[in-house]
């Protein structure tokens, strides 16, 4: 796709500057289903597209707070694996939205169960019942190892949910000790969330560190390290064990069957809840609908979020009826979380990832696209490894991958950075096509090159 679209314009953009004369611009703007830009004319004037992005750019930076360095790119829509800016220009998106868009952009079946029910109900407050918070919650336990579900925003917030379970697990199990377990686990690498709880769950010292004191108890271990998990475990003062069967935001890295075997041993024999987050890598992104399925081991509370409701904001925490039934009316909640609207969108989701033949699909376009990876290029020497399991690969690389992302995404493709900023992270829509995908590795090769630049720096 070229890289300017043609506008029509009743008036051509001024020199005048600021929010008015850019809303007035956004007014105009007509967007068509691929993605295209037009502006709609009296004059049929036609003129070449204007830069909208770095207006849009500037703005932004005069209204946001700081928190995110942002690509400088302007997205305006999207359909399938396909993205657009604002220019009109195409991108393959292999990022989802941070793992978040399972079905791609603008999927007809989740557009529907959007659509249908905004004409009917949205919001009420989790101080009523409704039919699709029920259907999903139905779904949920009838799909795992659970019996009960908590329905939150985000990852963040159902690992802080997690976290008070767990602690109030073990007051509730242990009524006539002063001082029950309290404290975590968690592991190098690992990321569980922003907010204060989860936070201090994050291993990186880059996202607590400014925020200090965050939630005392928590140790870190090496992930993997199954002597050392076994003995913190039994000494007695570990409430939970937080793990991620494969780490995303850590660097795509997959725990072993020993490993958690271990894990799921020692907090059976010491009385700690073992807790899975599957925020990313969960929900059919392995190819099984939960990782750790392909492992056999089970947790006692599992958290999930990004792909559930194919980009509105949903979390969930799955927990046995043991860990259910510690837990009182009053001791958790959230106003927004559950509301009919996003729960008949993640019906709609699982449905369709839990379907025949989906989840088999996706293991099949993994399982391929890694072996295409590692063969066109793992002879670079740049290239330390490729790994992952299903649609969540990780290209491990010996020099920072951000100069390798930019030229890709110069060239067409979008995908992300993890673990010390060394990783390509792909994680794209689960319906992503063969042909897709083939297209994606055929980038990365020919941008390779942009590798020994770093190198030589």
């Amino acid at each position: 796709m070229s890289s300017s679209s043609t506008f029509f314009l009743t008036n051509p953009f001024s020199s005048v500057s600021g929010s008015t004369h850019l809303r007035r611009s956004f007014n105009n703007v007509r967007y068509g289903c691929g993605g295209g830009v037009r502006i709609a004319a009296s004059l049929n004037v036609e003129v070449q597209a204007p830069d909208l992005s770095k207006e849009v750019m500037d703005e932004s930076n005069k209204v946001f707070v700081g928190t995110y360095a942002r690509v400088p790119l302007v997205l305006s829509s999207g359909k399938g694996c396909k993205l657009y800016d604002i220019e009109g220009r195409e991108y393959l998106d292999l990022t989802s939205g941070i793992a978040v868009n399972a079905l791609g952009h603008g999927d007809s079946d989740w557009i529907r169960a959007v659509t249908e029910q905004a004409n009917v109900l949205t919001h009420v407050s989790n101080l009523y019942y409704t039919l699709p918070q029920l259907e999903l919650a139905k779904r949920l336990v009838a799909n795992s190892f659970a019996d009960r579900v908590f329905l939150s925003n985000s990852g963040t917030e159902a690992n802080e949910a997690a976290i008070k379970f767990a602690r109030k697990f073990q007051r509730f199990s242990h009524p006539d000790e002063k001082q029950p377990p309290v404290e975590f686990i968690a592991f190098s690498n690992c990321f569980h969330g922003r907010t204060m709880g989860a936070v201090a769950l994050t291993s990186k010292e880059y996202y607590r560190s400014p925020f200090e004191p965050v939630m005392p108890g928590v140790t870190f271990l090496e992930y993997g390290n199954v002597q050392a998990a076994k003995e913190l475990i039994q000494s007695g003062k570990i409430a939970a064990v937080f793990v991620e069967p494969i780490q995303g935001e850590g660097g795509i890295y997959s725990a072993t069957q020993e490993f958690l075997q271990a894990l799921r041993t020692a907090c059976d024999s010491a009385g700690s809840l073992l807790v899975f987050d599957e925020v990313q890598c969960g929900l059919g992104r392995t190819g099984h609908l939960w990782a750790h399925e392909a492992y056999g081991i089970y947790p006692d509370i599992m958290t999930l979020a990004k792909p559930l409701a194919g980009g509105l904001p949903i979390g969930a925490v799955l927990v046995t009826e043991r860990v259910a039934g510690a837990i009182n009316y009053g001791d958790h909640g959230s106003t927004f979380a559950g509301g009919p609207l996003v729960c008949n969108a993640a019906v709609a989701v699982l449905d369709k990832i839990s379907g025949p033949g989906f989840l088999a699909s996706v293991a099949k376009k993994g399982q391929d696209f890694k072996e295409l990876l590692v063969n066109k290029l793992g002879g670079n020497s740049h290239v330390r490894d490729v790994r992952g399991v299903g649609l969540i690969i990780g290209i491990d690389l010996d020099v920072p991958a951000s100069p390798l992302v930019e030229a890709c995404q110069q060239s067409g493709l979008l995908v992300l950075t993890a673990g010390k900023g060394n990783v390509v992270r792909l994680v794209p829509p689960l319906t992503i096509t063969e042909q897709e995908l083939d297209h994606a590795a055929e980038i990365l090769f020919n941008c390779l090159p942009v590798l020994d630049k770093t190198a030589n720096n």
